[in-house]
């Protein structure tokens, strides 16, 4: 019952608060008293402590906590993107230098130290369609979707080849539109945006699957099916069971983090169509959105529910996202953070052994 390969019986989503030291360098550099080379260092000297952090709560992995914060907007996919907005005006191609291949990097260098295997979370290509749809997406560049469609294919792979040179074994896709796409009124706007709905799973995961296609046997692809993070909020309510069968059975992912921290995910049920086999699916009991423990009983009882529709040695505990999946983070505090996670660690100890 033991997993030596990712998905690990304790994971975790990705983000993590951001550290007071780097909210008060933030604050500095927007009042010029320091440089961006300056607020840098702070970073980089806060992520090696919280990778060395995970590794000493027994996390098998660790994330950079998505502590990194871009001088400009992320040159993703061939669009320079603002903080809060993408759009689609050139080309889509992956660039050599993306910088998050750096941030990688250097997650890698101080996780090697640590012991502990380096996660890095990037968007999903889903998002880059959905989150604007056709309004965000150059009609002078892509007449035509089909043509985004393939080229957002193959700036995938590109990304997935680039982050696997750069030594990422453990790769994972953030993204929210396959729970949007279990939510009415998420369709609804999505409709009212002018686009059509109907059809974008089959299509999102044939765009995965050949993004992912190539990617060698020792790394291993997961995603976060994500329902919204801001400051303990959320966006999108509904069950699993419309998206179930394309995404489990049909998405070639490895491992799947899908929130069920509350009623808003509905139930278990739609794990009956994850593949009997090595896919994972990474139950997100532990709430990463407010501070109080849960019980450990509760969550052993939900685990047990869960089994009944996926084998438990198919199954998985983390929180059910990240910490602080925007700047200002949930409303929780770092201790109450770490107590989590390691309540994850010692809650898979139980279930699956050490």
């Amino acid at each position: 019952m033991l997993r030596t390969r990712p998905p690990f019986r304790a994971d975790e989503v990705g983000s993590l608060l951001r550290p007071q030291k780097i909210k008060e360098a933030r604050a500095k550099l927007q009042k010029g008293e320091i440089s961006a080379d300056e607020l840098r260092k702070v970073e980089d000297m806060e992520i090696e402590k919280v990778v060395h952090k995970q590794a000493s709560i027994g996390l098998k992995l660790a994330t950079d906590g998505e502590l990194f914060h871009p001088e400009t907007g992320i040159q993703f996919a061939g669009v320079e993107t603002r903080h809060d907005a993408v759009r689609v005006i050139g080309k889509l191609d992956f660039p050599a230098d993306h910088p998050m291949l750096d941030h990688f990097r250097f997650l890698k260098k101080h996780a090697d130290t640590a012991h502990v295997v380096p996660k890095m979370t990037i968007p999903s290509p889903a998002v880059l369609h959905f989150r604007g749809g056709r309004k965000a997406i150059s009609k002078e560049v892509y007449p035509d979707l089909e043509p985004f469609y393939e080229d957002l294919g193959k700036t995938y792979r590109k990304a997935v080849k680039a982050f696997y040179d750069a030594g990422c074994r453990y790769l994972q896709f953030d993204d929210t539109v396959w729970a949007y796409l279990c939510s009415q009124e998420e369709l609804q706007k999505s409709r009212e945006r002018g686009d059509n709905p109907e059809g974008l799973q089959q299509i999102y995961s044939r765009i995965i699957n050949y993004a992912i296609a190539e990617r060698p046997s020792d790394m291993v692809i997961t995603t976060h099916v994500c329902r919204g993070n801001f400051r303990s909020t959320w966006i999108s309510s509904g069950g699993y069971e419309p998206v179930a069968e394309t995404l489990l059975a049909h998405t070639n992912y490895d491992g799947y983090f899908l929130e069920y921290d509350s009623d808003r995910a509905g139930g278990f049920e739609p794990l009956r169509f994850l593949p009997k086999g090595n896919k994972v699916v990474v139950a997100g009991l532990i709430t990463s959105k407010f501070g109080e423990l849960e019980k450990r009983d509760d969550i052993k009882g939900r685990l047990e529910e869960a089994a009944k529709f996926a084998p438990l040695e198919q199954l998985a505990l983390s929180p059910q996202c990240g910490f602080a999946s925007t700047e200002e983070g949930n409303i929780l505090s770092e201790d109450e953070q770490w107590a989590k996670l390691r309540l994850a660690v010692e809650l898979s100890e139980e279930v699956w052994g050490r």
